[in-house]
């Protein structure tokens, strides 16, 4: 049995995924945490680049004291995608060694929940466009952004995608969920 992987990830109307804290502020409402949680409810292990591993680690590690967030991303096994980090990592965490593409595709394969690919920029572009992602969800915010980088950068070759889903919110916000789409 395979187990679904996906992926989200905010961005503004020109493509900049990139600190999305600094546009979607004003226009995240209960929907958009709705969906989010409808989304993270399967999830029981993520796979997360260097980075934001570190970032969330400083910042959620600890108790979660009832927040949501902090609660679901403490105790969930974090799959860790570095060339930096040891072997030896706390807060649920495992390196991946090897290529993470093939990594995740081998971790699909075996028991258990969902997987979410939380980021950064960068590892969700590799896992998505290397065919890990089943699920790509993009929640457009009714902004336009002058800086940040975008997911889908002048790096990327034609790719075509296949739309499987969307939605709006009362906020202006577009759910756009797209997977790649098979080659003839």
């Amino acid at each position: 049995m395979s187990r679904n992987v996906s992926a989200h990830l905010f961005y503004s109307v020109n493509g900049v995924v990139e600190s999305p804290n600094l546009f979607q502020f004003d226009a995240f409402g209960q929907e958009e945490g709705e969906r989010m949680g409808a989304a993270l409810a399967p999830v029981k292990e993520i796979v997360i680049g260097r980075k934001l591993w570190e970032e969330w680690r400083d910042y959620w590690q600890g108790p979660g004291d009832g927040d949501e967030f902090g609660n679901f991303i403490n105790p969930i096994p974090k799959h860790v995608i570095s060339s930096t980090l040891g072997d030896d990592l706390d807060w649920n965490s495992t390196r991946i060694s090897g290529d993470p593409v093939d990594y995740v595709k081998k971790l699909k394969e075996g028991e258990g929940g969902d997987i979410s690919v939380v980021g950064g920029v960068e590892t969700v572009r590799s896992m998505f466009l290397g065919g890990a992602i089943d699920v790509l969800t993009l929640t457009m915010h009714p902004a336009v952004t002058g800086e940040g980088r975008r997911l889908f950068d002048d790096s990327t070759p034609l790719t075509r995608l296949e739309l499987v889903d969307s939605g709006t919110s009362s906020l202006g916000n577009v759910f756009l969920n797209y997977r790649l789409k098979p080659q003839d």
